[in-house]
């Protein structure tokens, strides 16, 4: 059975290259495309696909707040953010929102072919380019409150990058693929925060790391 993709894009000559590559693989099907927001939002309700590439400028409703209604709804699609802009705020959103992945307009064919059928699978895409931006965003806080992170709970580097990253409200999986660690060390590192913080869950744990550092 085919993996069925929704293009949301609201330039049609951009949406029907993207249509050509992904019709070259067997185990894909284009079967619809959104001119904006709303428009994905109405034909993700109507088509039921397995995943959807969206676009992040587009009228009417940007591709930020389609992804947060489409998961609201439908939390069972996957969506893939396909855009030109890699800025750091969109990536956040889009990732926080319940996008699965963030890929840029200038990946190969061979690499968002991959990329659909790995989030159809349950991956988390993040190629290093926008891994490294999640990463900075994420660790841009003044360096005083990094020490007090360090100095109140006695975090490791690499401890603390996690932590943020809790803070940002990102999951396991996300926080292993922006770091470059395997699952289990990325559960590891979070385990080992929990000990040191004092708490047995991610709620209790941002939240006491977030009074701390508000307090």
């Amino acid at each position: 059975m085919k993996i069925k993709v929704l293009l949301a894009d609201d330039q049609s000559i951009l949406a029907d290259g993207i249509k050509s590559v992904l019709s070259s693989s067997d185990e894909l099907e284009v079967v619809g495309i959104a001119h904006d927001g709303i428009e994905a939002v109405s034909l993700a309700g109507e088509l039921l696909p397995d995943v959807i590439l969206m676009d992040i400028r587009m009228p009417r409703m940007n591709g930020v707040i389609a992804t947060r209604e489409i998961k609201d709804k439908f939390p069972q699609i996957k969506v893939v953010v396909l855009t030109t802009f890699d800025d750091s705020d969109y990536i956040l959103s889009a990732i926080n929102n319940g996008a699965s992945g963030y890929l840029l307009k200038d990946t190969s064919s061979a690499a968002l072919i991959d990329a659909i059928k790995n989030a159809y699978a349950g991956d988390t895409i993040l190629p290093s380019k926008i891994a490294r931006r999640i990463v900075d965003a994420a660790g841009m806080v003044t360096s005083d409150r990094q020490i007090k992170l360090k100095r109140a709970f006695g975090f490791s580097d690499r401890e603390v990058d996690v932590a943020l990253m809790l803070l940002e409200g990102f999951t396991n999986k996300q926080i292993a693929s922006a770091l470059n660690l395997t699952d289990g060390t990325s559960r590891n590192y979070i385990s080992a925060i929990y000990e040191k913080i004092g708490c047995e869950s991610r709620f209790a744990a941002v939240e006491k790391m977030k009074a701390f550092l508000n307090g």
